[in-house]
């Protein structure tokens, strides 16, 4: 009698003999089903899953005292080489890029640059070779090669993340320097080169003894040097120094493309360090420039910077007059300017031609001031919006004559459209709510006595104090003290606001009601890993990797969140080195590092009533394993997933077969 330890060794028994059984009866019953015009054959047959192996090579793999500059590979089938472009790369970098080309079962790589003598050359397919005919993967190979005696053979691994989100990054040239010296990667492309793939690892292949500095680049010139404050990068003062030791690990050995005939201890060569995490950061790009000037609406004017400056620009009128007819709107960067004409004349004229004073930096990094002049013409105009005036009126007319002939209350006088006030009052809200309004454009006039807010306590409603005050050009906020489970009644009078172009507010009356302290959640997050003095700002994400909420844990203080809507979140912490509450990226020239950033990978389910308790330790993960891929954006690369082609198929030709018999 035949014993199974378990159920999974009976399925994989009974899977082999269902596919035994099936062949043998499908090759004896082949002539008979393919006479029979009822009966159909699956059509095509076995996968080949076998990927391309290399048979021979010139000059031969790990071969020294290479002098020829063009490298071909044989194959034992035919052959393709996917994006090349992006997933094969040569070290040292080729400051001319090489030609790479695959024919039949053969790749042609052509070397541009003169080979460097004594120096270790490595091609770095990654996973770009497969078949011609399955698509079936060779997986990471690299051909390498010495012009010297020796061919060295040492590697250096790691991670490669974006330092404000932990997201991995993809296609991230990470190299090493001999030189130590800070300005080198400005001079000097990298001596060893590799790119990461879609979990930002990397590889770095044919490394000789010694000590290194390590760096990521995101290269946009494609000249292995950091030269564009755009560009992404990442650097270490740790000596990076590669060694190597003999380990064992568990190999998987098929006894088909189907079953596994055994898992194995095999001993191999481990390269050290195989866990360096670079944490890639774009510098604040302080070049001020102006990008584009617009006039997308005839009532206002855009100028898009660069960078904002705390020095505001000038605007004159040279065919018309700006005095005190413009309205400035400010982003919060300064980066972004609007000028609301408050004159309708001017909203009227189709071109205007202004001068424009602003600083912008010159060649050698200094802002100097720059005046342009500038038209600016309405994208619709004013006659085609007379037009459109016209057809509204006329359509107006037809309305309230149809309305009168069937007796029905008509207007005689067409009114102006009202003030459209935006409002975040929700209908349910927590007691850390804050009531927004959003003006279509700035206001001439806003009658803050015609706002007022009134609570209901037992059956009476009474005045409830609020402070209403501007927060911006366009923007207003109403800050009051909300008391949970209690109803509330926003109402304000008609023509409590007017806009610059005559416009004023309809009345406004909106129920409000703060939900009882039963229907939140309260959250503490008690941190562990930050230095004595550290100010953690603990932010709650959501699923979509969004922050909802922040809060700051200080002096061993845990980060409070209360009235936390139910919901399932995720935690990010940084250590706010410079206190203004944000994260803030690095400077490389200025040797500052970007504020460090973690993630806990546990989601946290939050529930009406419950108080839920964290404890994290910030450092008890190394940090290209804190994210959780449930909102991790940038996913691995897709692995070919051949395997199980060939069970697929039998299971199909099992039921054709079975299906064939029944008739």
């Amino acid at each position: 009698m035949i014993r199974f330890n378990n159920k999974s060794q009976r399925k994989g028994v009974f899977e082999n003999m269902v596919i035994i059984s099936l062949i043998f009866h499908l090759s004896l019953l082949g002539g008979v089903l393919s006479s029979c015009a009822r009966m159909g054959s699956p059509d095509g047959g076995w996968y080949d899953d076998t990927p391309p192996r290399v048979i021979s090579s010139s000059p031969a793999e790990h071969g020294v005292n290479v002098k020829n500059r063009k490298v071909v590979i044989n194959f034992d089938e035919y052959i393709k080489v996917e994006d090349i472009q992006n997933k094969v790369i040569v070290s040292p970098p080729q400051l001319e890029q090489a030609d790479i080309k695959a024919s039949g079962r053969r790749i042609v790589v052509d070397l541009k640059d003169s080979l460097k003598a004594n120096t270790t050359y490595t091609i770095d397919f990654s996973d770009a070779i497969t078949d011609n005919n399955e698509g079936n993967p060779m997986g990471n190979y690299t051909f390498s090669f010495s012009t010297g005696t020796q061919i060295d053979t040492l590697e250096v691994s790691g991670y490669v993340l974006n330092a404000e989100n932990l997201e991995p990054m993809k296609g991230v040239l990470v190299g090493l320097y001999q030189n130590f010296a800070d300005s080198v990667i400005h001079r000097e492309p990298m001596m060893r080169v590799s790119r990461t793939n879609g979990s930002g690892r990397f590889t770095v292949k044919g490394v000789g003894p010694g000590a290194y500095r390590i760096y990521a680049l995101q290269d946009a010139d494609g000249d292995f040097l950091y030269g564009q404050k755009s560009e992404y990068m990442a650097f270490s003062h740790d000596s990076i120094v590669p060694r190597c030791m003999q380990d064992v690990r568990q190999d998987t050995i098929w006894r088909d493309s189907l079953h596994i005939a055994n898992i194995v201890r095999v001993g191999y060569t481990h390269f050290l360090p195989d866990d360096v995490t670079l944490l890639c950061f774009q510098e604040p790009q302080t070049d001020r420039f102006l990008l584009k000037t617009e006039r997308k609406e005839p009532d206002r004017l855009g100028f898009y910077f660069t960078y904002g400056s705390d020095s505001l620009p000038v605007l004159r009128g040279l065919n018309c007059n700006l005095d005190s007819a413009v309205i400035p709107e400010y982003s919060m960067k300064n980066d972004t300017i609007t000028y609301w004409l408050s004159d309708t004349t001017l909203v009227n004229q189709d071109t205007l031609l202004v001068e424009f004073s602003y600083l912008m930096t010159d060649t050698l990094g200094q802002l100097v001031q720059r005046t342009d002049t500038l038209e600016q013409i309405a994208k619709t105009p004013h006659a085609k919006r007379l037009k459109e005036q016209q057809k509204a009126f006329e359509k107006w007319q037809k309305e309230q004559e149809k309305r009168k002939k069937r007796e029905e209350p008509y207007d005689t006088i067409m009114k102006p459209k009202a003030l459209e006030v935006k409002i975040n009052a929700n209908q349910n809200i927590s007691p850390l709510h804050v009531l927004r309004f959003e003006m279509p454009e700035p206001l001439a006039r806003c009658d803050t006595g015609s706002v007022h807010l009134y609570s209901k306590i037992d059956t009476t409603w009474y005045r409830a104090p609020h402070d209403f005050r501007q927060i911006a050009t366009r923007i207003y906020e109403m800050n009051v003290d909300w008391r949970p489970d209690t109803e509330y009644s926003l109402e304000i009078d008609s023509a409590a606001f007017e806009g610059i172009y005559g416009q004023v507010s309809k009345p406004i009356k909106q129920g409000i009601k703060v939900l009882n302290e039963d229907a939140f959640s309260t959250l503490t997050v008690e941190i562990s890993g930050a230095e004595q003095g550290d100010s953690v700002v603990v932010q709650l994400m959501d699923t979509s990797d969004k922050v909802k909420r922040q809060s700051v844990a200080h002096g061993g203080q845990p980060a409070e969140f209360y009235y936390l809507q139910p919901g399932s979140y995720y935690l990010r912490a940084f250590i706010d080195k410079n206190g203004n509450g944000r994260w803030d990226t690095g400077r490389y020239d200025d040797d500052l590092q970007p504020e460090p950033v973690f993630y806990n990978p546990e989601i946290v389910e939050c529930k009406a009533k419950w108080d839920v308790s964290r404890q994290w330790n910030l450092t008890a993960l190394p940090r290209y394993k804190q994210k959780a891929p449930a909102i991790t954006k940038q996913k691995p690369d897709k692995e070919k997933q051949l395997r199980n082609r060939n069970l697929d198929r039998a299971k199909k030709m099992g039921k054709e077969y079975t299906d064939n018999i029944n008739r």
